[in-house]
């Protein structure tokens, strides 16, 4: 239950476009400018400004924007507790996520949380985490989850689970049977890298850099634009690498790599959920309440 005039007229002035509009609420454009003319009759007045290249909110714009988050909100709160009092949720939710959580934590996840919720349909995308803000930034998605840093991006972020990066090696290396390697010890191996402006190589980058070692200094055998390439590399003795600790349970448990933390400290980095002035459905506010409450070490134990 909600104004749908009210909610294209929030996209609109979100994605300062009518075209993107359209596109995110699946409505033609001229379907588009008819339910923001027809509010702009009820008020008798305009509500943007399209005199520019870039579609801007009216001072009556502003006015009715701020009261129509309050009001979506309130719809969204209702929805919630009647839904609650039903048992009943239903809706869609548009989630964006970086590649290691999209692609090894929240299919088990969404899974999960379809079992209870059988009516709640979800839309994932998939890219890199600028990728993601763009969705976010233009109404694509309700919210997005990245990992790594994003304090630089004017969003609101909450941290959502810890991610630890560790040392893959073939199941018959002779380090296999390590319980933890030292960060000096990758210096003697061939090492397989990710590619130049990936996240994760990022982390690999600043993390060896405290310990006075550069990425020249590794003796790189392979870069990789993957971390399936990078684990298939590994499988078949090219290297070893550096992964998070999620994309390698299932080898881990089928007893093709082995994953050891390095001996020093830990390289850890935060998976992060980022939103902007949430409006959210009912159905997404149970799906982020699921997402933070789910027990993700349990995955380990169902990938045995």
């Amino acid at each position: 239950m909600d104004d749908h005039r009210l909610k294209v007229f929030c996209i609109v002035a979100e994605t300062k476009s009518f075209s993107k509009a359209s596109e995110i609420i699946h409505l033609t454009q001229p379907a588009v400018s008819l339910q923001i003319q027809a509010l702009e009759e009820i008020y008798d007045t305009k509500l943007f400004d399209r005199s520019s290249s870039t579609v801007s909110l009216t001072p009556a714009g502003e006015i009715l924007y701020a009261y129509a988050k309050q009001i979506l909100s309130l719809y969204a709160q209702a929805e919630k507790e009647i839904a609650n009092l039903t048992g009943l949720i239903k809706g869609s939710i548009r989630i964006g996520a970086s590649t290691t959580i999209a692609n090894y934590l929240l299919p088990s996840v969404i899974s999960d949380f379809k079992k209870i919720n059988k009516k709640v349909r979800v839309h994932l995308l998939i890219g890199n985490t600028k990728r993601i803000v763009d969705h976010l930034n233009n109404g694509i998605i309700n919210f997005g989850l990245v990992e790594g840093d994003v304090s630089k991006y004017k969003l609101k972020i909450e941290k959502v689970l810890k991610d630890e990066l560790v040392v893959i090696v073939p199941a018959d290396h002779p380090l296999s049977n390590r319980k933890n390697i030292s960060v000096k010890e990758l210096l003697n191996e061939p090492f397989i890298l990710r590619e130049e402006g990936s996240g994760t190589r990022q982390v690999i980058e600043k993390y060896l850099a405290t310990f006075g070692i550069a990425i020249s200094d590794l003796n790189i055998t392979a870069i990789l634009g993957g971390t399936e390439a990078i684990k298939e590399a590994v499988e078949d003795g090219t290297g070893i690498s550096i992964v998070s600790k999620w994309a390698v349970r299932r080898e881990v448990s089928r007893g093709t790599l082995k994953m050891l933390p390095l001996k020093e400290e830990r390289l850890t980095r935060d998976f992060s959920l980022i939103h902007k002035n949430p409006v959210f459905n009912a159905a997404a506010i149970e799906f982020l309440e699921f997402l933070k409450k789910y027990e993700y070490e349990k995955l380990f134990n169902r990938s045995r």
